[in-house]
């Protein structure tokens, strides 16, 4: 995963103009489920902010607004395509193949839908583990297309931006520490890599938890 991060990052470094599809995939990726636990989106989406130029980011090389908007675009569509899977192929899914292999993924879906209902959507964009089966779990609940599409284009306007300003924080961190020159970019790159790496974990267990609590309970 590691390898993947790199490599993603240093095209767009490269390629410029290739920043908005690629970062469309890499958000469309991590937000489709069946795609999502391939897909470092997370992680390239914070070191991606690390090399945005804006006010907070002076010092960076990258137009901002190609990677944010491909961020959001992937995270929109993702999300509406396995919405849309829900709503078509309904509980038939659970006997899916890919959900008979990771069956805690339904599991833990179905739990935060319960637990967080229409708000579910929005809410599930910023936990990782169950980021991309909430839609799904959504249609297959039968959840209103507009509500839907609220909590989609709303959490996604959200997302995309904020993940990049947490690189753009960790730069900014770099260079207050005493970071200069290409030292700056490559202590960010770390930085960023290591906190996203332990919000997911945190995340990881703390929603594991807390879905084996309300499936205890229920």
């Amino acid at each position: 995963m590691h390898d993947i991060v790199h490599t993603t990052v240093e095209f767009i470094k490269l390629h410029q103009e290739w920043s908005l599809p690629v970062m469309f995939l890499v958000s469309f990726g991590e937000s489709f489920v069946g795609l999502s636990l391939l897909f470092p989106g997370t992680t390239i989406m914070v070191i991606a902010g690390t090399l945005v130029f804006w006010p907070l980011n002076p010092h960076g090389v990258l137009n901002i607004w190609p990677p944010m908007i491909g961020g959001f675009l992937g995270a929109v569509l993702g999300d509406a395509i396995s919405f849309w899977m829900g709503l078509r192929f309904g509980h038939l899914l659970e006997k899916h193949w890919y959900f008979l292999r990771h069956p805690e993924l339904l599991r833990r879906g179905y739990a935060f839908f319960d637990r967080f209902g229409v708000a579910s959507v929005f809410v599930g964009r910023f936990f990782g583990p169950v980021r991309a089966v909430i839609p799904l779990v959504a249609g297959i609940m039968e959840m209103g297309w507009r509500p839907f599409w609220f909590a989609n284009i709303g959490s996604a306007l959200i997302w995309a931006p904020a993940l990049m300003l947490v690189g753009t924080i960790l730069r900014n961190l770099t260079w207050i520490l005493g970071a200069r020159h290409e030292w700056v970019l490559l202590g960010s790159l770390a930085l960023a890599f290591a906190l996203a790496g332990s919000v997911w974990a945190v995340r990881q267990f703390r929603v594991m938890d807390r879905v084996k609590g309300w499936l205890g309970s229920s």
